[in-house]
């Protein structure tokens, strides 16, 4: 079985998100599994393009409506990332900076699948399953079935994974012309509420779909932007699959990137040391419960919340703590977080911003995570703090509630919020301040937590079922 996986970000070439992780990780396992798995994702010029070798391996001029363009085909020459990585340049379009945020993004990205489509079907590219994730890659499944121009590729089964539902990438039917001649009478799979709207097509039109963890697709008929409605029609015919992480990458047992590595036998004495490195750093004391926020300070995350919620805290005298942010996002709240580092000396400090090496020893040293988000498809950082014996404060919600379950459940090792609000997240806060002097208590939840299995072994299987029932076209 050989399986294409469409995708705008994958790690380390760009990640913007989970979808960069999922993508950057996924197809290895796949492949470490038996089924041959590649990307092909859009050029940028960014680091990891500057600094490795590729291969043009085809060229073409195809149109997107009445307009001509270029495109070319690299590969990686190494194989170096556990996958073939394939990236398609389009002068003009395809070969920027930025992942996102061009007025012009919805034609990069029409381009882009165009010419994924026109190599696929000029190349003799062989391929059983095209995997597409989000909607810069939803009009593949409608054009692939309804245009006359790849009837020859129609054999070719799809499936769609929703990253973030609340994104839809829709446009007006002026630029319907941008596709290619398609079935008249199947037009009404590109349409809702007025407009064309690519993830809602590859829902309808793909074999099958899929969500990020099993409470989203559930949640996804109740909030997704306009789209709740479709959803609820079609939510028995998705499979919720929660994403996994890389092992290899985040394992303190072999992480370059943290002082002291450690296992679940040596967590307690290991961890206490990174944490010490990371308090000599930024100020604190290691005495002290350290909580972090790692992430995009927008509403979605909740990060909106955090300012007033680290006020309270760091003003409770009773149950001293300390804090850590690590992001970047809304400016505001930037701003805000900012502020507090004046106020709150040798208590909070915040790296606004994104760093690599700074988030796998804040993993590593922190205590506990905080993670209060309104909607979280399926979350990877509790899943990462879990694997480094950190602790997650979650809202239960999207996959929060299907990763973490609460310490006063049989089996419990985080703490679940019934909200993301600053008065339920302060409660479980303060849970968390008594679970730290419960010293024998939280020697035990160490060694269990990194034991728990969210590795991409467990989800690729699942991937692997699903591409296996889906039956051919004959």
């Amino acid at each position: 079985m050989k399986v294409i996986h469409l995708s705008a970000e994958c790690y380390p070439v760009a990640k913007i998100g989970g979808l960069g992780d999922v993508a950057g990780a996924l197809p290895k396992y796949l492949n470490q599994a038996g089924v041959e798995a590649v990307i092909m994702m859009p050029f940028y010029e960014r680091k990891f393009v500057q600094e490795n070798a590729f291969d043009t391996i085809f060229q073409a001029t195809t149109t997107m409506g009445n307009r001509p363009f270029f495109f070319e085909i690299l590969k990686e020459r190494t194989g170096k990332l556990g996958f073939d990585l394939y990236i398609l340049k389009i002068p003009g379009l395809l070969d920027r900076t930025e992942v996102y945020g061009y007025d012009d993004d919805i034609e990069r990205f029409v381009a882009f699948q165009l010419a994924f489509l026109d190599w696929m079907l000029w190349s003799g590219e062989q391929t059983d399953i095209i995997h597409c994730h989000d909607h810069q890659t939803g009009l593949v499944p409608f054009l692939l079935y309804n245009s006359f121009r790849y009837t020859s590729l129609s054999n070719i089964r799809t499936v769609f994974t929703i990253h973030n539902g609340q994104y839809h990438g829709a446009f007006g039917w002026e630029k319907f012309s941008y596709l290619p001649d398609v079935d008249p009478w199947r037009t009404g799979l590109l349409d809702w509420n007025g407009g064309i709207n690519p993830l809602a097509s590859a829902v309808k039109c793909a074999d099958a779909f899929t969500t990020v963890s099993p409470s989203y697709l559930q949640e996804l008929a109740v909030s997704s932007n306009g789209l709740e409605f479709l959803f609820e029609l079609e939510k028995d015919y998705g499979t919720g699959i929660i994403n996994g992480i890389d092992t290899d990458v985040w394992d303190p047992k072999t992480d370059p990137m943290i002082s002291a590595k450690y296992t679940a036998k040596t967590v307690s004495t290991k961890k206490l040391k990174n944490k010490q490195l990371l308090c000599q750093q930024f100020g604190f004391t290691p005495d002290k419960p350290l909580f972090t926020f790692i992430g995009r300070l927008v509403v979605e995350k909740g990060a909106d919340l955090l300012p007033e919620l680290f006020r309270q805290m760091l003003a409770d005298q009773e149950n001293p703590s300390s804090i850590l942010v690590l992001g970047s996002g809304n400016e505001a709240t930037e701003h805000e977080l900012s502020v507090l580092k004046e106020a709150f000396p040798g208590q909070y400090n915040a790296y606004i911003g994104y760093n690599e090496e700074l988030a796998h020893r804040i993993y590593a040293g922190a205590d506990f995570i905080l993670m209060p988000s309104r909607v979280e498809p399926c979350g990877l950082n509790q899943l990462y703090a879990l694997r480094y014996g950190t602790l997650p404060i979650v809202n239960s919600t999207g996959g929060l509630k299907d990763t973490v379950i609460d310490i006063s459940e049989t089996g419990g090792y985080g703490i679940r919020c019934n909200g993301a609000t600053v008065p339920e997240t302060f409660t479980g806060v303060k849970r968390a301040i008594e679970l730290f002097k419960n010293t024998a208590e939280l020697q035990l939840l160490y060694p269990k937590v990194m034991a728990l299995d969210f590795s991409w072994d467990r989800s690729a299987k699942e991937y692997i079922n699903l591409y296996q029932s889906l039956k051919p076209k004959l």
